[in-house]
């Protein structure tokens, strides 16, 4: 499978709906005629502004919390609104250029669902839901999220037209939560039949550990959630240990040779980087690394102005991380607008080098503060200098294999200054381009 020519230019701006626009949690949950999901649409423009080329939504179909616990996969929760600002929302993306993934839930359903009110006492309705010695199963130990039976031939019919149903309303693709848990012969009935209607469209699958190749292989997925990059960026920046992140960028290779990852530093479901982080300033690097990188990057809305966010594993341990927005800020000051442009101008050169959704890394020094590593595709190539030593980093450029470099971005680094010798500040970070 050959993914569409689009995403090798894509760059998600993600959002989870319910909570940005205030609809979970709320004491009095807002009614269809609030329109709420208009509201998305309303920050489309400081998207562009921030150079990503698509919305990831989260959920907006109809479910009692969060959700993730559907009711009807056909109908736009009440508390976003209705077909009317779905449609609004779509057009008002498509205008600016941007593409809208959908968040698909098809693991599980909600208590609510309606078959699953049937299967009480009902057979044929029953047979919609896994059990196991005559009690349904529930997804991970939650009792209000059925599991759906992906044996079931109504199941795969049913997951077909709901997703073919929305790409036809303008959807671009699907990321598919908590795919780990579905078997991949149902995947893999289920997309070839979606891709026959709609072969422009994009399937992300939500993985966090396991063999990611060989399950987008077999499943039939164009990604995964690449979540052991995630953790290694994080960490290792956290624990001084690039080796952690060397070894990460190695297995990320590895999955390019077969799919580009959808890559990340913050998503809905984990604490937001910059309470992760325990050094501020290694925010940047964060997100350099992220910008440097072969895969396909998502960036979730609030990390561009640092917002901060603490996911605990308790009910309501994801508000944090989930907060309501405003309107969109016309101005900004001090740190939020540094880290804002930080952001702008990161994407803006990603979007540069294009090249660098199927680039490898190759370490050219490594130990445990320092990390200088090169992205490569062909004869494309940007060299990476990141430093969380508390002294300075120098290296003369022919002892990374080349002779002179164009600094292109970096902590107190002039740009367009080309360069022999390479020198970081401490817990700085460079970007060069061999010339």
């Amino acid at each position: 499978m050959t993914p569409p020519a689009w995403t090798r230019h894509a760059i998600w701006w993600q959002v989870y709906p319910l909570g940005f626009v205030g609809a979970f949690p709320a004491q009095t949950p807002p009614q269809p005629d609030e329109h709420r999901l208009r509201r998305v649409a309303d920050w489309f423009d400081h998207a562009v502004e921030l150079g990503a080329s698509g919305v990831a939504l989260g959920p907006v179909f109809a479910a009692r919390t969060h959700g993730y616990d559907t009711t009807d996969h056909y109908r736009i929760d009440a508390r976003l609104g209705d077909d009317a600002d779905f449609d609004h929302l779509i057009e008002q993306a498509h205008r600016r250029g941007l593409r809208v993934l959908l968040d698909g839930v098809f693991n599980h359903v909600g208590l609510d669902f309606p078959r699953y009110r049937r299967a009480l006492h009902n057979d044929t309705a029953a047979r919609w839901f896994r059990r196991d010695r005559g009690t349904f199963h529930t997804f991970e130990g939650h009792p209000e999220l059925i599991t759906l039976n992906h044996d079931n031939p109504d199941v795969v019919d049913y997951t077909v037209d709901v997703m073919t149903h929305w790409l036809g309303r303008g959807a671009d693709g699907w990321r598919l939560d908590a795919a780990y848990a579905v078997p991949q012969p149902f995947w893999a009935t289920v997309l070839p039949r979606v891709r026959d209607r709609h072969p422009d469209a994009w399937f992300v699958g939500e993985l966090i550990h396991g063999d990611y190749a060989a399950t987008v292989r077999d499943a039939g997925f164009d990604s995964a959630t690449q979540y052991e990059l995630w953790k290694a960026i994080w960490s290792s920046l956290n624990d001084a240990n690039f080796f952690e992140l060397d070894w990460a960028m190695q297995r990320h290779n590895a999955f390019l040779a077969s799919f580009a990852p959808l890559t990340f530093i913050g998503n809905h479901d984990v604490t937001r980087i910059a309470s992760r982080l325990e050094h501020p300033e290694h925010m940047a690097q964060a997100l350099v690394i992220l910008m440097t990188i072969g895969g396909i990057p998502s960036l979730y809305a609030g990390d561009e102005f640092g917002y901060r966010g603490v996911k605990e594993e308790r009910a309501g341990g994801d508000d944090a991380v989930r907060p309501e927005f405003g309107s969109p800020p016309a101005q900004l000051a001090g740190r939020d607008a540094e880290i804002r442009a930080l952001h702008q101008y990161l994407i803006g050169l990603r979007r540069r080098h294009p090249w660098l959704y199927e680039a490898s890394t190759t370490a050219l020094r490594l130990d445990n503060r320092r990390y200088i590593y090169r992205s490569r595709h062909g004869d494309q190539a940007l060299i990476v200098a990141l430093n969380v030593d508390d002294a300075p980093l120098h290296v003369a450029l022919a002892d990374l294999g080349t002779a002179r470099a164009e600094v292109l971005a970096g902590s107190g680094a002039p740009p367009q200054q080309v360069v022999t010798e390479l020198t970081v500040e401490p817990h700085g970070w460079r970007i060069l381009r061999p010339v």
